[in-house]
């Protein structure tokens, strides 16, 4: 008798274990993200979400050079080991028509995200194709490039005069692109290793397409059309041709060997005293003002990206949404994640913990503007930002971009006229094999 209630008790044990399990799992979400200090404060406020609600989140994160690739076999592949990714904006387009993702558009019509969002994150991180209606991700991490600079250069009583005697006007951060030049000229000093400015140089994925943007967008230029695909005579246009210049210009004032460098060689212009100033995405801002990263970190200032000889001032975007994956079985769970990820009090959090909240609100906040020495700039770039192509073929749009431009940039092959026009060819050459131009 006593084996009997025995075997009776193990078999409901072991059947609440099982259910237990079964619980557990499906009170579980795996976000996939790549490996930097944002996808740890999302991790953070995951952590918040599991206290609230019992719910683990897990942030799984890989290198970013091989983010892009991981994500992509997953998808292809149907898997569901992810339940939501934080995809770059460029991949809006492949992941929605491919069908990696899941339609958002009544989710964001229900909570009235296009007023709750800042603007341009909208337009960007979950929109797609542009202008549809269509919302394939919930903007989470807004970035953009800003810019870096050594307050104690720029202040030295004899580098301001010195300075004013030469260019005729004050040494301050920079107005225009022009006094951007000006000054990366200024501190050129190779006999005493300081440099003036430190630019995306990088031809693998999108750095040089980031880079050059900051000069194009605010010269007025644009890539194209992005409604009809029209790229001749926009992305070769006069005003492209004088940004790509300019941008060509700054990099006679790098430190040597900047040939191939992206973030993290843009942080070390400032932390290793190379250069007066130094361009990188405002999410890589955070380790320039702690001393235990930064020696220079009390020195440290930021600016937003300067306006063009017209007076247009734009930035390019980085950043990204949040999408839910539609091979994720646990779909209904992750639409909880998101709802509570939209609340007010959560995208102040975010924002507190060091991620760069895309809820216009806590952006236009003073709390929010006076919480870093960048936030401020954060803020006014974050509403002047423009983006890449995001449609599905982004990917060789980019690759043919760095093939165009970086032997000018570099090299000096060329001129910025042959450049651009030979990039025009070739991107409506891929427009046509996509069907999209005739």
């Amino acid at each position: 008798m006593r084996k009997l209630v025995t075997s009776v008790l193990a078999g409901v044990g072991l059947a609440l274990a099982c259910g237990t399990s079964v619980h557990a799992q499906e009170k579980s979400l795996t976000i996939f993200w790549a490996e930097w200090d944002p996808a740890n404060y999302l991790q953070e406020l995951g952590n918040e979400y599991e206290k609230e609600t019992g719910v683990k989140i897990t942030v799984e994160t890989t290198p970013w050079s091989d983010f892009q690739t991981k994500a992509f076999t997953e998808f292809n592949a149907h898997g569901d080991a992810y339940d939501l990714v934080v995809g770059d904006s460029q991949w809006l387009g492949a992941g929605s028509t491919g069908g990696h993702y899941v339609d958002l558009t009544d989710f964001f019509n229900k909570y009235n995200l296009k007023e709750v969002m800042a603007p341009a994150t909208v337009k960007y991180y979950a929109e797609y194709p542009g202008n549809s209606g269509k919302y394939w991700a919930i903007p989470l991490e807004g970035d953009a490039v800003g810019w870096s600079y050594r307050k104690d250069w720029f202040e030295d009583p004899k580098e301001k005069e010195a300075f004013k005697a030469k260019y005729g006007y004050d040494l301050d951060v920079p107005k225009d692109f022009k006094a951007l030049r000006d000054i990366a000229e200024f501190f050129y000093r190779p006999d005493q290793k300081k440099y003036g400015i430190a630019i995306y140089t990088d031809n693998s994925y999108d750095a040089m397409a980031m880079g050059f943007e900051n000069a194009l967008f605010s010269y007025g230029g644009e890539l194209g059309d992005y409604s009809t695909y029209k790229v001749d005579g926009i992305v070769n246009s006069d005003k492209a041709v004088a940004a790509l210049d300019a941008y060509k210009e700054l990099y006679k004032f790098t430190p040597p060997g900047w040939a191939k460098s992206f973030f993290v060689e843009d942080n070390q212009a400032i932390t290793e005293n190379l250069a007066a100033m130094s361009m990188n995405y405002f999410a890589f801002f955070p380790s320039l003002i702690n001393e235990s990263s930064n020696p220079n970190a009390k020195n440290t200032g930021f600016f937003a990206n300067p306006p063009g000889p017209n007076g247009d001032q734009f930035a390019a975007l980085g950043g990204q949404g949040i999408s839910i994956v539609s091979y994720s079985q646990k779909q209904d769970e992750a639409m909880k994640f998101l709802e509570w990820f939209i609340k007010d009090d959560t995208q102040k959090k975010w924002a507190a913990l060091g991620g760069y909240t895309c809820s216009a609100a806590v952006l236009k906040s003073p709390e929010f503007q006076s919480a870093t020495p960048y936030n401020k700039a954060f803020y006014e770039t974050m509403f002047k930002v423009k983006d890449f192509w995001a449609v599905p073929e982004y990917a060789e749009l980019l690759q043919q971009l760095n093939q165009r431009v970086y032997p000018y940039m570099i090299g000096g092959s060329g001129t910025a006229k042959e450049t651009l026009d030979a990039l025009a060819a070739d991107w409506n050459a891929t427009f046509k094999k996509y069907g999209r131009v005739k």
